[in-house]
């Protein structure tokens, strides 16, 4: 029987098949997470009186018997079960008989789901925050290493000034720690606990919330139980919203890749083995995997609009729409991931072109030196703006290539020791250590 399956009743095989959709398949994922409340949940009812200590140690055995099955690949969801909370309750009931009966009690299995998306989307929200360290990790090391290699800056896609692959590598990575910030937000959202809400209104059961909350190393809890069913939703908007903001720092460096590596900009090359050719044309080498990178990138700005239209005027309480949360969010971890170590690896094998500016055709790219370069010497700078483009409408211009640039943030002064502290402390900020302690113990001690 289901969870919620009263005695004599049956629901045809059809709704089942509509209202379950994708569900088992997705709450594979749910597995480590679903034992991991059960296990704190097991916890706090004995500590109420609701399971014996005997329960406790048979319910505990069982649990983190389950949790190495999940963690060796042999966990399956049966045919014929529901989810995943169906499937964890029914092994525990073939073992243990009514003692695997009574782990439901003070809890719906509104706040089972809620509390298994809490844990998983707190877990891979730190997984991409890992994955952006090591794709910020290259850029800041390129950006070192080229730091003298200048490039054409580009306004309105017209040369404009010089820049440096110093600037541009050290650029995106100091965007990806806004991205890193935004995941932060999403990460806090995602580490409150809100088993014990019940259905959303509580229980008559003195259930310790408090304990449950240390116990799964969350931040605190939702204090409201009818809030808690309402952070559903918003808890994965939040966390798409972060994706998509990192999907499309990644999406711009992509196609900075596509048109740098084009034989109009020529700045860069990458390498044969991260191109592709054509079928027609022999001397081809497409950048696909940039290509690739951009169209799987832009298509993740998307996510947290479906998530928006899938909540619209929705009111209080759980409703079976949030279901399809799942459908959208977990495979956006996946595919966020994969992007990032494919962006990390193209970085890596890119290589630059030195003396870019060196080209007759890049002189203008130095008027301003030569404004400044006036200015200086006591002309107002209106007057050298003019003097210089003067200068060049009549031909006598000529470009001083030696650059002075020493301010904070620029050419000469890329501050990447400072770039690199700002990460390290966004990162340290999300606490995770708690996180990890806290499950150990759990497995470890139950």
């Amino acid at each position: 029987m289901k969870l919620w399956q009263k005695e004599n009743t049956v629901t045809s095989e059809k709704i089942e098949r509509f209202t379950v959709g994708r569900d088992r398949e997705m709450d594979l994922h749910l597995a480590e997470y679903d034992v991991l409340g059960n296990l704190a949940h097991a916890k706090m009812l004995e500590t109420i009186g609701l399971l014996t200590s005997e329960d406790l140690v048979a319910l505990e055995q069982e649990l983190k018997l389950i949790h190495s099955q999940i963690q060796q690949g042999e966990f399956l969801i049966e045919e014929g079960v529901e989810d995943v909370h169906s499937q964890v309750e029914l092994q525990l009931t073939r073992k243990l008989g009514d003692t695997g009966k009574k782990i439901h009690s003070g809890r719906s299995r509104n706040d089972q789901v809620l509390v298994d998306m809490k844990l998983y989307t707190r877990a891979r929200l730190f997984e991409v925050v890992q994955a952006t360290e090591k794709l910020f990790d290259v850029l800041v090391s390129r950006s070192e290493e080229h730091k003298n290699d200048l490039l054409p800056g580009y306004t309105h896609l017209q040369i404009a000034m010089p820049s440096s692959f110093g600037l541009w590598f050290g650029a995106y990575a100091e965007g990806l720690i806004d991205d890193v910030i935004q995941l932060n937000a999403a990460y806090r959202l995602a580490n409150r606990n809100p088993l014990g809400s019940g259905a959303g209104y509580g229980s008559s059961f003195p259930l310790k919330r408090t304990l449950t909350t240390e116990l799964l190393g969350f931040e605190g809890m939702h204090h409201n139980v009818v809030y808690a069913q309402m952070s559903r939703g918003r808890t994965e908007q939040a966390a798409l919203t972060a994706i998509a903001s990192l999907a499309a720092t990644v999406s711009r460096l992509a196609m900075d890749v596509c048109l740098y590596n084009s034989q109009n900009f020529s700045f860069i090359v990458l390498p044969d083995d991260l191109t592709t050719g054509s079928s027609i044309m022999p001397h081809k080498k497409n950048p696909d995997v940039a290509e690739l990178l951009r169209a799987k990138t832009n298509r993740m700005k998307a996510l947290p609009m479906e998530v928006t239209m899938v909540l619209s005027n929705l009111p209080s309480g759980y409703h079976r729409d949030m279901q399809l949360l799942k459908e959208i969010l977990m495979p956006a971890f996946d595919e966020i991931l994969d992007c990032l170590d494919i962006a990390a690896f193209m970085l890596e094998n890119m290589k630059v072109k030195q003396n870019l500016l060196d080209d007759a055709k890049y002189d203008l790219l130095f008027s301003v030196e030569r404004v400044n370069e006036l200015v200086i010497n006591g002309v107002p700078f209106r007057d050298a703006y003019r003097q210089v483009g003067a200068e060049i409408g009549d031909g006598s211009y000529t470009a001083p290539r030696e650059l002075k640039h020493t301010h904070e943030g620029s050419i000469g002064n890329l501050q990447t020791a400072e770039i690199q502290q700002r990460m390290k402390q966004e990162i340290a900020a999300f606490g995770y250590d708690k996180v990890t302690a806290a499950l150990k113990k759990l497995l470890q001690n139950g």
